[in-house]
């Protein structure tokens, strides 16, 4: 969305906004679906392995979702579309708050390097992929 359409507001349609809540179910729905399979391939291949409790999936969902966000700035869509993908879809595909309580929940174990593995990592990877996914939006 340009600063001229947010600064003059938009007009949202009631379809619009529906849009929005399904696509957020849908986004939802694929966190949990990403996160449930990534983490199950993590126990199958390292039972009872020291990195089994890191949060893995939460990981790939956010710098995924930071690398497809980063691809619809990038390309510079509609007002409408930017409502619908970037804040019903990828809104809720992606989790902050997910992020800060497994963070907070490996330091309250104790495991303060897998905390700030998970801060750092999640960081890192996080702004490369938003920065990747702009370029390569901005080439489409």
């Amino acid at each position: 969305m340009g600063r001229d359409e947010h600064r003059a507001g938009i007009a949202v349609s009631l379809w619009v906004w529906a849009g929005v809540a399904v696509l957020g179910g849908a986004g939802a729905l694929a966190r949990h679906v990403v996160d449930h399979a990534v983490m199950n391939r993590v126990v199958e291949r390292s039972p009872g392995g020291r990195w089994e409790a890191f949060p893995w999936g939460i990981l790939l969902v956010n710098v995924s979702g930071a690398g497809l966000l980063g691809l619809l700035a990038g390309a510079g869509p509609s007002a409408t579309a930017t409502l619908l993908i970037g804040v019903g879809l990828l809104g809720s595909y992606t989790t902050f708050s997910t992020w800060m309580v497994q963070t907070a929940t490996l330091a309250g174990r104790r495991r303060v390097a897998a905390a700030a593995v998970n801060v750092l990592l999640s960081l890192a990877l996080g702004l490369a992929a938003a920065a990747l996914g702009a370029w390569l939006g901005a080439r489409l």
